[in-house]
């Protein structure tokens, strides 16, 4: 017998939506064109969701193929380059945090 699944309402499945999915813009790699999802949530942080593999990334592959643990592999120095880039370039914005 399985479980039942709690009642979540609509308005939080959107709010947790928008919260994992909200602000984020598609940016490929200017190196290798893998593909990304990046929201700056703060000058510091940054997210990106992977829309492929890790593995997908020359960068990030080579570091596997060596031994290194997927889950350890910080992100590739070239995406972060093209991020940055994005950012002064405007095509990815920094929210105001100070209210």
């Amino acid at each position: 017998m399985t479980a039942a699944r709690p009642y979540v309402p609509a308005s939080t499945a959107a709010d947790q939506r928008l919260y994992l999915e909200g602000g984020l813009r598609p940016l490929p790699c200017a190196t290798c064109g893998v593909r990304v999802l990046v929201k700056k949530l703060s000058p510091e942080q940054t997210s990106i969701q992977w829309t492929t593999s890790t593995g997908d990334c020359p960068e990030i592959a080579a570091r596997i193929a060596e031994g290194e643990h997927p889950a350890l592999v910080d992100t590739c120095p070239r995406l972060r380059a093209t991020i940055e880039h994005a950012l002064r370039e405007g095509i990815l914005g920094v929210p105001d945090t100070k209210g």
